[in-house]
């Protein structure tokens, strides 16, 4: 049974992330760990490209686990933890049991494997509509239950021993009388009255039980030791003992072994709420991923679910998020992009700056706290500052963006310009990749107004590479825009040395668009694609003139 644990907050940047996007989730959650001691888990939203893997390999970091969605799952509510317990405890032990945890159902399990389930229900039923006086033996009742129930006591015989043939009587009637009724197994309560004791015993039953605490003389023991019966005592009279004794049955003989409903921690909330809401259920067993029992759900702890608990990096905007982001419980924004669409539930600690990396915005973070920060760290920081920024060459790069590198680059231990070199290197390798991994290496959605466009870009240092990227990139563009259904889609190829893009349009007025936005001279353009010399940005250059000429 796991016990209560930390909720956890992952730490994530956008899909098709970036190095900022890794190296910033990477840094800040470590940043939080060492700042509150709470569980912070860097998490990525996509396929890591080239550059980034480089980064890692590099700095020895480990690649952040995928996540797919963010949305509540059975595993972030808060679950039912009632321990299971073993299908041959009594009818009143596990009545005992719900009164005590304030429960409606039991889980019977052995082993950590689910058996079935018992219900006060079930508990209920078995005392009112019991008229069976064989049912104690046809429900296999062992001995040391019927002692619990009746708080007695084993004179002769062993309580571990089932009793499982002939029926239950009280001796009511003389012995004479008694001869007749009585038969061999059957279990007989009686008073302290010796000639009755003593009938029993001769007509073959498995047990007598001796009511009100009386005495039990040594010939009646000797004699039922020699006839191989069971003797106990109960400080009840016979009609209370007569009253409990079918408490003593074993749960299992009630309990629901067949059809269960359960649930896996897995499981998404909303898709176990319909289940819930069509069964006539309290409560439902939750299962782990290895199909062992963990505790117990009702429909009531749904009611105060709360999702997954994240802090979003490099981005803010809702179709640049991980799938289920409006499920989640967004505790704190950190970004460098113009302010976009993702909601929350309630106020957030959001940080927005104008610098040319979010992975800068960390390193200041650092700074404030007083905190150190570990070689690993400051490598993949400034990484992330070198891609962001081109190497200082990007306009959105300012002199903050720079000076935080640098000192990054002395801590990390690393001759940035070489650095740079072989990162850029392993970014543009990209001749093993197909067009879609390209494609999605960076890739973003935007809205403007009704307009939905997106924007890939791929960077390098590579002429003949980009211009091979090119013929590859320009049909599946096109074929992209109209899969995805936007109006427009925008690829930009930019040459790192020479500071110029080449930007591949796809959809109905996408090049005229960017070519009377950007004033590019007829040399510049061609079918589907358009030259833009000194763009390199697409936040600073590219994005807020299409927004502008959109809403325009």
């Amino acid at each position: 049974m796991a016990g209560t644990r930390q909720r956890k907050t992952i730490v994530i940047g956008h899909k098709n992330p970036d190095t900022d996007s890794i190296c910033s989730a990477i840094a800040y959650a470590n940043l939080k760990r060492a700042l509150t001691g709470k569980v912070y888990q860097p998490g990525r939203a996509g396929q890591i490209n080239e550059e980034t893997r480089f980064v890692l390999d590099y700095f020895g970091a480990k690649e952040p686990n995928f996540v797919e969605n963010v949305k509540t799952q059975v595993k972030d509510i808060e679950i039912r933890e009632t321990e299971g317990v073993a299908r041959n405890i009594s009818l009143k032990k596990a009545w005992n049991l719900m009164q005590k945890l304030g429960v409606v159902t039991l889980p019977v399990v052995a082993d950590g494997i689910l058996e079935g389930l018992i219900t006060v229900g079930d508990i209920t039923r078995s005392y009112m509509n019991v008229y069976d006086s064989s049912i104690l033996s046809k429900a296999q009742t062992q001995y040391s239950n019927i002692l619990e129930t009746l708080e007695g006591l084993m004179l002769i015989g062993d309580e571990s021993e089932y009793f499982d043939k002939g029926k239950v009587l009280i001796a009511a009637a003389n012995p004479d009388m008694m001869e007749y009724y009585i038969q061999p197994h059957d279990l007989v309560i009686l008073g302290n009255r010796y000639e009755s004791q003593l009938c029993a015993i001769e007509m073959e039953a498995d047990c007598i039980i001796v009511c009100e605490g009386a005495a039990v003389s040594m010939t009646i023991k000797k004699l039922a030791q020699e006839r191989g019966c069971k003797v106990m005592t109960t400080p009840y009279d016979a009609y209370t003992a007569a009253r409990l004794i079918n408490q003593s049955m074993p749960i299992s003989y009630f309990m629901k072994t067949e059809n269960l409903i359960t649930f896996e921690r897995d499981d998404y909330i909303d898709d176990i709420r319909e289940v819930m809401a069509s069964k006539r259920h309290r409560d439902f067993p939750i299962l782990d991923k290895d199909g062992k029992y963990y505790g117990m759900i009702s429909r009531r702890n749904l009611l105060g679910a709360r999702g997954k608990q994240i802090i979003l990096v490099d981005h803010n905007e809702k179709t640049q998020a991980v799938e289920g982001v409006e499920s989640a419980e967004i505790m704190e924004i950190i970004d460098h992009h113009k302010l976009g669409t993702v909601e929350t539930i309630a106020p957030v600690f959001f940080r927005n700056q104008p610098l040319g990396c979010t992975a800068t915005i960390i390193f200041q973070m650092y700074k404030e706290a007083g905190q150190e920060i570990p070689k690993q760290i400051a490598g993949l920081l400034c990484s992330a500052i070198i891609s962001d920024t081109l190497l200082f060459r990007s306009p959105t790069c300012t002199p903050v963006d720079k000076a935080a590198a640098m000192e990054l680059a002395e801590i990390a231990e690393i001759e940035i310009e070489k650095y740079a070199g072989k990162m850029f290197a392993a970014g543009s390798n990209l001749k093993d990749k197909t067009v879609e991994e390209i494609f999605y290496q960076d890739y973003k959605r935007f809205e403007a107004g009704k307009t939905s466009f997106g924007v890939g870009q791929i960077s390098s240092v590579n002429e003949n590479e980009l211009e091979s990227l090119k013929e590859r990139l320009l049909p599946y563009i096109q074929e992209k825009q109209k899969e995805q259904g936007i109006d427009m889609l925008f690829y930009m190829l930019t040459n790192i040395l020479t500071q110029s893009t080449t930007l591949l349009c796809a959809g109905q007025g996408a090049r005229q668009m960017v070519s009377a936005a950007f004033h590019v001279g007829e040399d510049q353009e061609k079918d589907g694609e358009v030259l833009l010399p000194n763009v390199v940005s697409r936040k600073k250059q590219l994005i807020p003139v299409i927004m502008m000429t959109l809403q325009g």
